[in-house]
């Protein structure tokens, strides 16, 4: 089994960037409507996270309750992904050095996206 984080998000076209700009990768558009991104994928490290634009996906509402569970490789990619998600997102867990000899940080994101970042020394 390969299971696969699914965001909805407004302006899919946009907000992918933005996504890029966090954790790096390839974007792949998967399907558009005219200038209107309604599906893309955002290939990282070996795994894809999928997009979709709110005219596809139809959320019940923004976040839809999940969270994104995160493991990150490397202290610097941890520190890195957290404060560009604070930086325009809402930290609900301050950094901090976790029991399992690690760091754990909960923050969510603009678009009302929960992540549960970690990182296992």
């Amino acid at each position: 089994m390969n299971a696969q984080p699914f965001i909805a998000v407004e302006n899919c076209k946009e907000e992918i960037k933005y996504y890029q700009k966090v954790f790096g990768g390839e974007v792949v558009i998967l399907r558009q409507q005219g200038d209107t991104v309604l599906n893309a994928d955002l290939h990282v490290e070996g795994t894809t996270i999928k997009f979709a634009d709110v005219q596809a996906a139809k959320p019940f509402m923004k976040g839809d309750y999940v969270r994104v569970f995160l493991k990150i490789d490397t202290e610097e990619a941890f520190t890195r992904i957290y404060g560009e998600f604070a930086e325009s997102g809402t930290v609900q867990t301050e950094m901090y050095e976790a029991p399992f000899n690690g760091l754990l940080a909960i923050v969510t994101d603009r678009n009302g996206v929960c992540w549960v970042l970690s990182y296992y020394r």
